[in-house]
Parts: C-alpha cells; sequence; structure tokens
C-alpha cells in the first residue's frame, strides 16, 4: 500500500517536472560564420639595380598593386625624388561582404608619384 501511494504522488511529480524542465530548454544556435575569401598580395619580386643614372637619383623598389583585376608587378625603378622606405601595411577592418561572390584585396602601399600612397582594401566582384 505504501509503494501504491508513493507511485500515485511521485509520479505525477516527476511528470510534471520534466514537463517544465523540456519547456524551459532554449536552443541557441549561433549565426552561420561568413566566409571571407581574400585574395594575398604574392610575394615580392627580386630585382637587379642597375647603376645609378647620376646625382640626384634615387632607386623607388618594386612592389605590388592592384590593377586590371590582380596584382601587378610594378617593377622598381630611378626616380629624380627623395625616396622613403614603405611604410607598414595599415590594419584594417573586413567589413560584411556584398555577396558571396565578392573577395577582399588588402590595402597595400603604392608609388604616387612623388611618394607612397595607401590604397585602402576594399571587395572585388
Amino acid at each position: 500500500m505504501t509503494t501504491r501511494r508513493l507511485t500515485r504522488f511521485v509520479m505525477p511529480l516527476l511528470l510534471l517536472t520534466a514537463a517544465l524542465l523540456g519547456a524551459c530548454t532554449t536552443v541557441v544556435r549561433e549565426p552561420a560564420r561568413e566566409r571571407v575569401v581574400v585574395r594575398e598580395m604574392p610575394a615580392p619580386v627580386a630585382e637587379v639595380i642597375a647603376a645609378s643614372p647620376g646625382v640626384g637619383w634615387n632607386w623607388m623598389p618594386g612592389h605590388w598593386a592592384w590593377r586590371d583585376g590582380g596584382w601587378r608587378w610594378s617593377a622598381g625603378r630611378w626616380v629624380q625624388t627623395v625616396v622613403v622606405a614603405m611604410p607598414p601595411p595599415r590594419v584594417e577592418v573586413i567589413t560584411v561582404a556584398p555577396s558571396p561572390a565578392h573577395f577582399w584585396v588588402r590595402g597595400h602601399w603604392r608609388w604616387g608619384g612623388a611618394g607612397w600612397v595607401w590604397a585602402n582594401g576594399s571587395w572585388v566582384f
């Protein structure tokens, strides 16, 4: 008789507890992480530096620049302006891609005729 009473009161209590706990469960799903495709700049090209054409000429080293849908090597050359060392790359925040077909081109320094100019990174299709 005691077992019957225990079963009669405990079983409904267990079922109620299980139902309440099941109702309180929340499924948390993290948003799908976007896959960012980055077109990295190739390694620098080794260059042979020819003799200076004369006094006042400075060597501007070759470098990669993004042009016409790809990385293009801009060969080093002698220029008649002061050439400082290329600054270190800037830290950029990659924004959300406009579409899955876009890829990110990192920002980079390019020679602007009178000095180094920063070209911001951007999404390219």
